[in-house]
């Protein structure tokens, strides 16, 4: 089974409890199976604002495998972000490498982000609807 990777928009559902996103995340924190990569970490700990919401974000970090942006990853981003590029269809830098990180993994991303991540050849993709 494909190891699944949570985007920074389902993660956020989760924490404000907003299904169907937050459905799904608690589900996956269930199996004990659900990663992130290290730029969703970064969105999440830079959209902190108050000490509630860095304890609430910490806390479910904690609970989740960060992958990391490393040389195999940030070269497979370079390649899609290429890709895309040439194709006129870019997704932006942070996309690009989180599509990277999940890809080299070979691992499934889940996210609300269909109109982005469904560019990118080869990644795979377990799209959540966005909330009502």
């Amino acid at each position: 089974m494909a190891m699944t990777v949570a985007d920074t928009d389902v993660l956020i559902d989760f924490l404000s409890n907003r299904a169907p996103g937050a459905d799904r995340i608690a589900q996956e924190l269930e199996r004990g199976q659900l990663a992130t990569t290290a730029i969703n970490r970064f969105e999440l700990l830079a959209g902190v604002r108050t000490r509630r919401q860095e304890k609430a974000v910490h806390d479910l970090l904690a609970a989740l495998l960060t992958l990391p942006l490393d040389q195999p990853a940030a070269d497979e981003a370079a390649e899609i972000r290429r890709t895309l590029d040439l194709a006129g269809a870019s997704i932006g830098m942070g996309d690009s490498l989180i599509a990277g990180v999940v890809r080299f993994h070979d691992a499934e991303l889940v996210t609300r982000n269909r109109r982005h991540f469904d560019r990118v050849g080869g990644l795979k993709l377990s799209l959540v609807a966005s909330a009502p």
